[in-house]
């Protein structure tokens, strides 16, 4: 049975590693990402260990096996996660609801990844509702950037509740920022 929690032991980030190093984009083809999605960032054990300990990662399992992560980065892992300072200081100009983006209590969504067995049986939502549960009390919103050549992953992320707030490009792709704001 199918349950979310939160990362408590190594061989769960070990789990998370790897899913991530199977779906990471330059190791899938163009078909598969095409129709199933991927994800943009690398995440060696130590980041993930580093990232843990600023925050608890949200992970479906069933029994022993993670077959899902949605990665909680607090800005302060900027600090050693380079891609990470990169799209915060890509959103240092953003206004949301007529004020700067830093005035709000955020944390990003570093990653959201579920194993294809468990794709489209409602993984994806148990996770950000997992995540809702454990960081609306502290945080205005969870903001995340998806990358435009990424369409299951931005309609995914629609039907949460996320909204486009900001898009832009880099020297590695074209994104949109997306926020799903808590207190609307």
């Amino acid at each position: 049975m199918l349950h979310a929690a939160i990362v408590t032991t190594d061989d769960e980030l070990l789990q998370i590693h790897l899913l991530n190093k199977a779906n990471h984009k330059p190791n899938i083809s163009a078909q598969e990402r095409d129709t199933e999605g991927f994800v943009s960032w690398n995440y060696p054990l130590e980041l993930l260990r580093q990232t843990q300990q600023l925050a608890p990662h949200v992970i479906v399992k069933e029994d022993d096996k993670v077959v899902a992560y949605a990665l909680t980065l607090l800005p302060e892992a900027a600090a050693f996660h380079t891609d990470l300072k990169a799209m915060f200081d890509n959103l240092a100009p953003v206004i949301y609801n007529g004020k700067p983006l830093a005035e709000y209590k955020t944390y990003c969504m570093g990653q959201i990844c579920i194993d294809k067995p468990w794709r489209g049986k409602g993984v994806f939502n148990m996770l950000y509702q997992h995540h809702k549960l454990l960081f609306a009390h502290e945080f205005d919103m969870v903001i995340t950037e998806i990358s435009v050549s990424n369409p299951r992953s931005q309609k995914a992320h629609e039907k949460v509740g996320f909204k486009t707030i900001y898009s832009y490009s880099d020297a590695s792709d074209d994104w949109n920022v997306v926020a799903w704001d808590w207190g609307m």
